[in-house]
């Protein structure tokens, strides 16, 4: 028996082969709560994992969104590529919330793995780097959930700074993007990115701008590439 992560009520896992031989990972939610985890499908952007099974087809140029297209438009903020598990729902919002401000360890398990497998198949050769936050958000949070999610598969450097700075969330879409260029990282000064492929991890990728914000230090000080690996898109 097990209690789900989500809802906190008692299940069973579902028996099976795979189960009984630990070919696959036990379960951490009960069925009605797994089924409101949506993994992304299908046809994907090239560039940053959104689904475009769904857009409507003036948002999307060849093989990326929109979004993307406009980005590439701007050769300095370039990212190689973002790669994420889920689709950004309600459900997936309320466990993000509730691993990112309240701390929950079995919520930084369950994700950590997740992110765990995608490295592995998508980033292998890359050198994970969790997003830092700023020492007073540190402070005021008590830990970096970008590194929670890198616990227990990997370590990875401290190579970038970030100041202090107002939330993301409490800006626009167009506050954001317009806010690429200047950036709240900068490089610790004994780190070395010079020939380096760099994927960073975070929780979610919203318009791609801290990421970006982030690559484009780390590209200036000599990074060879770099990319991001997030729960969700």
């Amino acid at each position: 028996m097990r209690r789900c992560l989500a809802c906190h009520q008692t299940y069973y896992d579902q028996p099976g082969w795979r189960s009984v031989f630990m070919l696959e990972e036990p379960s951490h939610f009960c069925s009605m709560c797994e089924e409101q985890l949506t993994p992304i499908k299908g046809t994907r952007c090239d560039l940053c994992s959104r689904s475009m099974n769904e857009l409507p087809i003036h948002y999307i140029v060849e093989n990326v969104c929109l979004d993307c297209y406009r980005w590439e438009q701007h050769p300095e903020l370039l990212l190689e590529k973002n790669h994420s598990v889920y689709e950004y729902n309600d459900f997936l919002k309320d466990l993000i919330s509730t691993f990112k401000f309240r701390g929950d360890a079995a919520m930084g398990i369950f994700f950590a793995e997740k992110v765990k497998n995608e490295y592995k198949n998508h980033f292998s050769s890359y050198v994970p780097l969790a997003m830092p936050l700023s020492d007073q958000r540190l402070l005021g949070r008590g830990f970096n959930q970008s590194r929670l999610l890198m616990q227990g598969w990997t370590s990875c450097p401290e190579w970038l700074i970030r100041k202090e700075g107002e939330k993301q969330s409490k800006k626009s879409r167009k506050q954001r993007i317009h806010e690429v260029s200047h950036t709240p990282f900068s490089l610790k000064e004994h780190a070395n990115v010079v020939g380096q492929q760099i994927v960073l991890i975070d929780d979610v990728y919203t318009t791609g701008t801290t990421v970006r914000q982030a690559a484009r230090v780390l590209l200036n000080h000599g990074a060879l590439k770099v990319a991001s690996l997030t729960i969700a898109r």
